[in-house]
């Protein structure tokens, strides 16, 4: 460039060092977790109904790569050359302000600023992207190969932004091309001839299995952990029905979401103390309306005078009751609080063992804008409404401690325009007094909810503790005034004595019933597991009998063949599988495992109890058949899994005694699944229960086995199901006797319908 004149004004072009790009990636975008969370956010702005994040050879760490592959929409040639490549394009922050944010399936879009994309700088040097557009015929594939500029582009000293190259090619379909499938979790499913598909090499640091899992666990909670899970069949090809992200492994799929959100989940409705449900600040109105422990919605003004009655009000109101025209800037939103006892004095549903303070402990209040979760809000080191720092500043004593609520609070970009993500996605802008009238409403609602509501809960235990020792204490002196009424001879006194004892007696028996309904519940846990155990231990010998002929071979530089491995591998994968599933249905009886009641379909429940018992009917020479009426309606009941499990596994112990004290060839089994009437009928051909004994088969204790029965089977099973309101009895009539030994029938009608 020529040298300017002296008193000449010149207009010069910005021309920025390529290593703005490592400022914008790199540097701006923290992680290599919010990286890929970033680019996962773009497939689900382009409406992809999945995405695949394939971490591939994990083991071999200079060569480690990861795949991104979506389903969404994909991008055209003007998308690439005019959007994806000119980084900040106000496409989408146009549409936005235009009330058009949405995507065709109409999901709120996330990105706005295009800073997203550079994440695959923080990620990888070597790119390559291949991306189909929805009705298109061709693929259009982009490489990105920076490498040769150094890691921070500091090979790179003269070299400006637009001096880069990104290679670009349009080309005929090769990847996404008609007929093709791909694989999630088990399913093979079509895959669409369009999408997306990032390939990252020439990694910019190693990914650890534990690293891999993290990531998986961020994804998890992508979206709201508080949603139930799809328990149907989940949806791969329509976005407005949901968005799937699976993770792999070395072509193993990684269970992210796992028993781990279902136990927080159970720990969520279980567990609480004070649950605060659909709530939601009203900015018009200034109130907020919440259900607490599922009753009855209650509405509170921000003005309410026990809102006003808080620490926080007062220290920021000051004297001249300046708040009491403040008007919060956030706008509208919803939330709900989940809040735990962590005290040792807790007791009962709400006592919390180790394994369940740390689940609850790895959650803090998520923040979510549409649906879509705002990082860092809910991380465990997260404290983003000052909650601790408030407990250590101010009094330890005056605030519920971050560690005990586990929260999410919704926000929209339409009722929240001023709470704007940062650049690097970690956190809300500081602008104004958005945020910062945010938190504080945030922070008084839940001042008021521990001034009260927790409040209360902390006064009745403390109360029910008295109580309890009172009523020993009143017990004891009862019993030594009626001792000593019968030894003055006073018959009045002794009777008075003696009824208020009566009376105390039933209190203090009507709280032992509760505990023993828990202990009952546990009973069928030790049936299970002495009934799977063989199974189990054969599997694991032959899995260690495996493993340590591979071991042998190789200490002695024997050669192994790689089809061979392969197999014995596979076989062995197989054995652990086996060995999974059998403990993953043990382990719905625990107490941990619990769940709530819901809609459950008998029939896959009576098919997990019947493979649990296979190896022992097989044994046995027992065969076992499972029937419905042609064209009856699935049978189901509102219940728990643990209750039909136990409930099963009582009836299907009892058979497999009684077929195999008998000599007859053909030992049956029966399960009639009557959907109509809302019964299950279970029949063996045994020996049958005896005149005599069929008014006593449901008492506890009672059993007709001799030293072998325990006679709480049967108990356990009519107990559990009419906590639920079912029945269980003998088949009287022909139709309820479908064989000519034992017939019980399960009925799923309640008893007060």
């Amino acid at each position: 460039m020529s040298e300017i004149e002296l008193g000449e004004t010149v207009a010069l072009p910005m021309r920025p060092y390529a290593r703005l790009l490592t400022m914008l990636g790199d540097q701006l975008i923290s992680s290599g977790r919010i990286a890929l969370v970033e680019l996962i956010k773009n497939s689900y702005d382009a409406d992809a109904p999945w995405v695949r994040v394939m971490f591939k050879g994990i083991a071999d760490r200079a060569n480690q790569t990861i795949v991104i592959e979506d389903s969404g929409l994909g991008m055209s040639e003007d998308v690439i050359t005019q959007q994806w490549l000119n980084p900040a394009s106000p496409s989408k922050w146009l549409k936005k302000i235009q009330g058009k944010g949405k995507t065709p399936s109409g999901r709120h879009m996330q990105g706005e600023k295009g800073i997203g994309r550079f994440a695959i700088l923080k990620l990888a040097r070597k790119i390559t992207i291949v991306t189909r557009a929805k009705a298109l015929d061709y693929e259009m594939v982009l490489d990105y190969d920076f490498s040769e500029y150094g890691d921070d582009f500091n090979r790179a000293t003269d070299t400006f932004l637009d001096d880069l190259r990104v290679k670009v090619k349009k080309r005929r379909p090769e990847v996404f091309v008609q007929g093709r499938t791909v694989n999630i979790g088990k399913c093979s499913i079509d895959a669409p001839e369009y999408g997306t598909q990032i390939s990252l090499s020439n990694l910019k640091s190693i990914w650890t299995e534990s690293r891999i899992d993290e990531v998986g666990h961020d994804i998890a909670y992508l979206q709201p952990v508080f949603s139930p899970p799809l328990e149907d069949v989940v949806s791969y090809d329509d976005p407005a029905k949901g968005f799937h992200v699976s993770f792999y492994r070395d072509g193993v799929e990684l269970n992210i979401e796992g028993e781990y959100l279902k136990d927080l989940r159970t720990l969520l409705e279980e567990s609480s103390v004070v649950r605060v449900t659909n709530g939601r600040y009203d900015a018009d109105r200034k109130e907020f309306s919440y259900c607490q422990d599922d009753r009855m919605n209650k509405v509170l003004s921000l003005y309410d005078e026990r809102i006003k009655g808080t620490y926080l009000w007062k220290r920021r109101d000051g004297k001249d009751g300046a708040l009491d025209a403040w008007t919060p800037s956030c706008g509208s939103f919803g939330f709900q609080f989940y809040i735990f006892d962590f005290s040792s004095s807790s007791e009962g549903k709400y006592a919390l063992d180790k394994k369940n303070k740390e689940i609850i402990k790895r959650h803090r209040i998520y923040l979510y804008r549409d649906g879509i979760r705002v990082y860092p809000y809910g991380e465990e080191t997260d404290d983003w409404l000052s909650i601790d720092v408030m407990r250590g500043t101010i009094s330890a004593g005056m605030f519920l401690s971050n560690a005990q609520i586990v929260g999410c609070v919704d926000i929209t970009q339409k009722e929240n325009p001023h709470l704007r993500d940062k650049t690097n996605r970690e956190g809300l802008i500081e602008e104004g007094d958005a945020k910062k009238d945010f938190v504080f409403c945030l922070q008084l609602f839940l001042s008021y909810i521990k001034n009260e509501a927790f409040k209360v809960y902390i006064d009745s235990t403390k109360e029910k503790r008295v109580v309890a020792a009172k009523a020993k204490r009143e017990i004891e002196q009862k019993i030594g005034e009626a001792r000593q009424a019968i030894l003055d001879g006073s018959k009045n006194k002794a009777q008075k004595a003696l009824a208020d004892i009566a009376s105390l007696y039933k209190t203090e028996s009507e709280h032992i019933n509760r505990r023993l309904q828990t202990t009952e519940s546990l009973a069928g846990v030790g049936m299970s597991v002495e009934t799977a155990s063989h199974d189990l231990m054969s599997m694991m010998s032959k899995v260690m009998i495996n493993l340590d002929g591979l071991l042998r071979n190789l200490m002695a530089g024997s050669p192994l063949e790689r089809n061979s491995l392969i197999d014995e591998l596979n076989r062995m994968s197989g054995q652990l599988s086996f060995v999974e599933r059998q403990m993953r249905d043990i382990q719905l009886l625990f107490v941990s495992s619990k769940q709530r009641r819901r809609l459950i379909e008998v029939k896959p429940i009576v098919e997990k109890v019947a493979s649990i018992y296979s190896r022992l009917l097989k044994k046995r020479g027992i065969s076992f058949v499972l029937s419905e009426p042609r064209n009856s309606s699935p049978l189901k009941a509102k219940t728990t899994d643990a209750v039909l499990l136990q409930l099963l596994i009582n009836l299907f112990d009892n058979a497999a005694y009684w077929l195999s004290v008998v000599a007859a060839k053909d030992k049956r089994i029966e399960v009639f699944l009557d959907g109509d009437n809302c019964r299950l009928i279970f029949s063996d051909n045994g020996p049958g229960v005896k005149k005599e004994d069929r008014d006593y088969i449901f008492e506890p204790f009672w059993s007709g086995k001799g030293e072998d029965g325990r006679g709480l089977g049967l108990y356990i099973a009519r107990q559990l199901l009419e906590r639920h309101d079912y029945a269980i009895d003998l088949g009287e009539t022909r139709s309820e006797c479908r064989l000519k030994g034992a017939n019980f029938v399960v009925s799923f009608v309640g008893k007060s319908n």
